[in-house]
């Protein structure tokens, strides 16, 4: 489980931003095209990360000012020290999605600091019912992005409810256009690939490996090591040097945003054996993507590298 500490000026910032009632800070942005100032209320709205910020944003459309505190590719939010002006986004939000599952306990708390009736908070780990032990990337679970994707809408709704209509609307789209592609890039792969072996370096990978049927023989002792920043066990990277020396997995699957020597070895000596290599990442890649051309794009790469291996 994953347990992060906020620095000291981050803590104090909070107590100051509690003690100023920043909690009903307002935020102004351009109304939509073809709609006058008076007719679209915006709203400010944040997310910890953009994995979970840009479907935020999507759904609240026009009607929100949208912001992500983890948004660089080159960050890893396993490490990330949040900042006083983090504090006063959260503040200010009427709307903030949290991961949870001890992922952004730093988030956790700027909310119990400024506690207000006037924001929704979407936790992620609750909506999806992830218990505090269990795998916090569930943005890589189609189940859970559903899931967590009618929350937000509910948490709009209660937000802006003269944008009730508007909101739902937006919720429709998502699914039947945003990711269509998603999902049908998922569905293929799960048709061609199901029972593939494949290896991983940690568990950000193991929600998706399950949607798609693939079989994940990584030992799940050694993903969760990895995951939290914890030694794994030397039984483990022996039965991971076997499996992929012995070419008992089809592709090799990493973040590249947590390559440890002990990944990095692993993903040398895939090359090495031959066995295609596929990169994921826990933000958005590029910076500014969308979550379905961000997850659609990895997906399209795992795809390839299916084929290349099996032939199919």
């Amino acid at each position: 489980m994953y347990r992060r500490f906020p620095s000291a000026i981050f803590v104090a910032a909070l107590a100051a931003i509690a003690l100023a009632g920043c909690g009903t800070g307002a935020s102004a942005s351009s109304p939509a095209a073809g709609s006058s100032a008076a007719s679209v209320q915006v709203i400010p709205v944040a997310a910890s990360t953009d994995a979970w910020g840009s479907i935020l944003s999507e759904l609240g459309g026009t009607h929100v000012q949208a912001t992500s505190i983890i948004n660089n590719p080159d960050t890893d939010p396993h490490a990330y020290e949040p900042t006083p002006a983090d504090a006063r986004t959260i503040a200010a939000s009427k709307v903030f999605v949290e991961n949870g599952v001890g992922y952004d306990s730093w988030a956790a708390k700027a909310v119990a600091a400024n506690p207000t009736s006037d924001r929704s908070v979407v936790e992620v780990g609750a909506v999806t019912g992830t218990p505090d032990d269990g795998n916090p990337h569930q943005w890589y679970a189609p189940e859970s992005v559903g899931k967590v994707a009618d929350a937000i809408t509910a948490a709009l709704k209660k937000a802006d409810p003269s944008s009730a209509a508007y909101f739902d609307a937006q919720r429709a789209e998502f699914d039947s256009k945003a990711l269509a592609d998603y999902h049908a890039t998922i569905a293929e792969i799960k048709a061609k690939y199901a029972g593939t072996p494949v290896g991983a370096s940690e568990s950000i990978f193991a929600p998706m490996a399950s949607a798609l049927g693939l079989n994940l023989i990584t030992p799940a002792s050694f993903l969760k090591a990895i995951s939290e920043g914890t030694d794994p066990s030397p039984a483990d990277l022996a039965t991971i040097k076997s499996q992929i020396t012995g070419k008992q997995l089809k592709v090799y699957v990493f973040n590249s945003q947590n390559s440890t020597p002990d990944v990095a070895a692993q993903v040398d000596a895939a090359k090495a054996a031959g066995i295609p290599v596929s990169a994921v990442t826990e933000t958005l890649s590029p910076k500014g993507a969308t979550f379905q051309d961000w997850q659609t794009t990895q997906l399209k790469s795992l795809e390839t590298a299916l084929a290349q291996a099996t032939g199919k």
